[in-house]
């Protein structure tokens, strides 16, 4: 990609690049499109960040060198293959929470949420490289998830949730030892999320989620707690915020939407909707009081939700924020429980119990799905039923077909 006069910044930061094949991987499981593989892409020409230098900000050039977008995704992965003592990916100058700039400054310090993200991006990535007729890449990627499995069970659990990071002394953070950050959300939340958490600690630690940081009071999703402030530690620019606002143990967003998503995967429809409900924008605008505290648009996303007195409740930023898209994954697929795959749609609903049944209209390409949801009712018996235009369906999803006409779906659920 020409850089277009626009400046950017090289970091330490160890998730960034770790993103792209991740998003590849949806791309392409989502389009069935796997000659976007092949593409070439021209690589950008900067200068290297040094090992004592904590980033860079420049305005890179265009290499004349290209590899094809398979290529850079698999780079990218064999980057993220660097580990610690406790044999968990180096956090370098920051993961997800780039305000944690400090647990890895000297080079040695790891994290266990990018252990839970890494898990993904490798069992993700063992399926196209094997798409791809690269099975030894593929077996890679494999080998490398599970002893990843295994150093996150060996090393990242601290009795009752998973533990967020070490520092470069081997100081874990995240821990009920510390007197800050004792837990953090993201941790538990992919423990679930990517598969790579034994099932019942990431039950037990979801659990702790909900009595630690769910403040159904306040309506909001805390990140960690307790917020940094007044200990020794010293994870980074993080402590420089007020204890309670954005990342510092405030809500933030895309934290809450990946904890809620976590429910979900679990099949807890009461605590994924209730979180859902919390987040939900529109919900702060429902009285005169609502809007006074959270001063923000009830119509977009905000990045963060402020979690101290006097400011308890008021949004941050809105607008510039992942979160939305995250969030509108976590309505479709984790609540509604649509999954496409290229021209495959499955059903895989989390609904409330009092719900009656819901109704989706939905367009692939020129052609219209009208799809109904619905539990069994009492007296009905038997597994989870689709039907397609009146004729029973295989499994639990539909063959979709761009004829340009109207289907009708029905799902009944056992």
């Amino acid at each position: 990609m020409a850089p277009s006069g626009r400046q950017g910044g090289a970091t330490h930061c160890s998730d960034d690049f770790l993103w792209l094949p991740l998003a590849t991987c949806r791309y392409v499981r989502s389009t069935g499109d796997t000659g976007i593989l092949d593409e070439p892409i021209h690589f950008i020409r900067g200068g290297q960040v040094n090992p004592e230098e904590d980033s860079y900000y420049d305005l890179p050039g265009r290499s004349e060198e290209t590899a094809s977008l398979y290529d850079h995704c698999v780079r990218a992965i064999l980057r993220g293959l660097r580990f610690g003592e406790h044999g968990l990916p180096l956090i370098g100058s920051g993961d997800w929470n780039d305000g944690m700039n400090m647990v890895g400054k000297d080079g040695k310090g790891e994290s266990v949420w990018l252990a839970f993200f890494l898990f993904e991006v490798l069992i993700r990535f063992s399926g196209i490289a094997r798409l791809h007729g690269d099975p030894d890449f593929s077996t890679q990627c494999e080998g490398e998830a599970d002893k990843l499995r295994r150093s996150i069970e060996q090393n990242g659990w601290d009795g009752q949730w998973y533990r967020r990071a070490y520092f470069d002394d081997g100081t874990p953070l995240g821990s009920a030892l510390n007197p800050e950050c004792r837990i953090d959300s993201i941790a538990q939340s992919w423990s679930v999320l990517s598969g790579a958490g034994d099932a019942a600690r990431s039950r037990m630690a979801m659990d702790a989620v909900d009595k630690y940081l769910v403040r159904r009071t306040d309506a909001l999703v805390q990140l960690l707690d307790p917020p940094f402030d007044k200990s020794d530690l010293n994870p980074g620019y993080i402590k420089g915020y007020v204890p309670g606002v954005r990342e510092n143990g405030g809500q933030y967003t895309q934290g809450a939407v990946w904890a809620a998503m976590a429910f979900a995967e679990l099949g807890d429809s009461r605590r994924a909707w209730e979180l859902l409900a919390m987040i939900n924008p529109v919900n702060h605008g429902k009285s005169s009081e609502g809007i006074e505290r959270y001063k923000v648009e009830p119509y977009a996303v905000a990045a963060d939700v402020y979690a101290v007195p006097p400011h308890t409740g008021r949004g941050g930023w809105t607008w510039y924020t992942g979160s939305a898209g995250w969030m509108y994954r976590l309505v479709v697929e984790s609540l509604l429980g649509l999954r496409l795959d290229a021209d495959r749609l499955s059903f895989e609903p989390c609904i409330p119990t009092e719900w009656d049944a819901f109704t989706v209209h939905y367009r692939f390409r020129e052609t219209v799905y009208h799809i109904k949801v619905r539990p069994r009712h009492a007296g009905e018996e038997g597994a989870t039923t689709v039907t397609l235009d009146g004729v029973v369906q295989e499994g639990k999803g539909i063959s979709l077909a761009d004829d340009r006409g109207e289907h009708f779906v029905e799902v009944v659920m056992a």
